[in-house]
């Protein structure tokens, strides 16, 4: 069963609206990122990490007051999977040498009827978080370049173009809601770490793919209606493929919803950078690649000479 088999709906002609609407959200993003700045994590900034396993279940509210009585209250805690389990992250100004046993101490007098084992124990020098941090950041870059001539070779350059476009909006817009939203709610940590990093990796990989079968359609119509205007023929492909879009990247979107609500908090940050990821990557599809495409191809026809 196909749906919207008769859709015809107009979605380039509101291209120009839209436009205003990216700009708006990565000029707050940028605003935010410029005055409020984005949170770290200790893989990037350096620090402290230890797993700790209790034998009875414990609350992060009350670990948060033992480890203030020794000056750590403002380290990151968190349940780790199983109520029982319990991380701790400490930033790289706390001497790690001493980091443990002040934990050590300060978990026993706190918690004297409930025993605990560390798990694990991790550090990270500002030096490693610093390369980590430009690694990462190449990443990305270097994705978006070799997708931008994967698309041009497979396409044309223009249709390049109109990806990594649609794919930086992505990674900007997705940037500019995690700085906004970071602190904003309580309990939801929202700083940038490896597994946020991988996100921003996946959501490039999920978006290209929707622009690349968005692009493949509209390159068969222009094949079928070669007398069909780039405009019609545009609109026709997003209408004939919109039932494709809600069913593939409704699911992903369902069991990213659930993965952010149940998957607990290690993994929340992950997971809602993918859901705001998977919104902004189907949108761009059509009102970033599709609609640049088309400004381009008409601002070039506007310039060829006419004919006598």
């Amino acid at each position: 069963m196909r749906l919207f088999k008769t859709t015809s709906i107009n979605f380039l002609g509101a291209r120009n609206r839209w436009y205003i609407v990216s700009t708006v959200f990565i000029a707050a993003g940028l605003i935010s990122l410029f005055i409020k700045g984005i949170d770290l994590g200790i893989d990037f900034r350096g620090g402290s990490e230890m797993i700790v396993k209790f034998q009875q279940t414990v609350q992060v509210g009350e670990i948060r007051d033992a480890l203030g009585k020794v000056g750590l209250g403002r380290s990151e805690i968190k349940t780790y999977g199983l109520q029982q389990d319990i991380l701790i992250r400490v930033s790289e100004d706390v001497n790690s040498g001493q980091l443990v046993d002040q934990i050590k101490g300060a978990l026993k007098q706190a918690f004297p009827a409930n025993s605990f084992e560390v798990l694990k124990e991790e550090r990270i020098g500002p030096k490693i978080g610093k390369e980590l941090r430009t690694s990462a950041t190449y990443a990305i870059l270097w994705s978006l370049v070799a997708i931008m001539f994967y698309v041009a070779i497979r396409f044309q350059f223009v249709y390049g173009v109109g990806a990594v476009l649609s794919l930086a909006h992505d990674v900007l817009v997705t940037l500019g809601v995690i700085s906004i939203l970071n602190g904003v709610i309580p309990g939801f940590n929202l700083e940038i770490t490896q597994e946020v990093i991988a996100a921003f990796l996946t959501i490039i990989g999920v978006s290209v793919n929707d622009t690349v079968v968005v692009f493949d359609r509209i390159r068969e119509t222009l094949k079928i209606h070669r007398a069909l205007p780039l405009k019609d023929a545009m609109n026709r492909s997003v209408n004939e493929m919109l039932g494709r879009t809600i069913i593939t990247n409704g699911t992903i979107f369902m069991v990213l919803l659930i993965l952010l609500i149940f998957g607990g908090e290690v993994i929340r940050g992950f997971a809602f950078t993918l859901v705001i990821g998977q919104i902004t990557g189907t949108y761009s599809s059509i009102y970033i690649a599709s609609a640049v495409v088309l400004d381009t191809e008409l601002l070039k026809s506007s310039k060829k000479p006419v004919k006598a």
